[in-house]
């Protein structure tokens, strides 16, 4: 082990690391955002519980990761509306109708 005295390194001369810009077109993509748009729009057409759950728990991961405030914030709430329409058209839509015989 060597002294303190014998330390070659000199915090007088250490910058702190700043991160250099990025353009919002250079970020890479949001794989999660596209996943909760995705199986939003196969819950609400489709009628897929799992699917529009999935697009809910997406959305929500995707809004903490967000990135570029502006164009990810349409497609969460996006994948957000998406998701919520299919839950409400399956656990509160109009379920198959039988045929009524009188």
């Amino acid at each position: 082990m060597s002294s303190p005295a014998n330390d070659p390194r000199q915090p007088s001369t250490a910058k702190p690391y700043k991160p250099s810009p990025v353009a919002p077109q250079d970020l890479p993509i949001d794989y999660s955002g596209f996943i909760a748009v995705i199986c939003g729009v196969f819950g609400a057409m489709f009628r897929y519980k799992i699917c529009s759950w999935l697009a809910i728990i997406f959305s929500a991961q995707s809004l903490a990761n967000m990135r570029n405030m502006e164009n990810d914030l349409k497609q969460i709430s996006m994948a957000m509306m998406f998701g919520i329409m299919g839950l409400m058209t399956n656990y509160l839509g109009v379920g198959p109708r039988g045929n009524k015989k009188t």
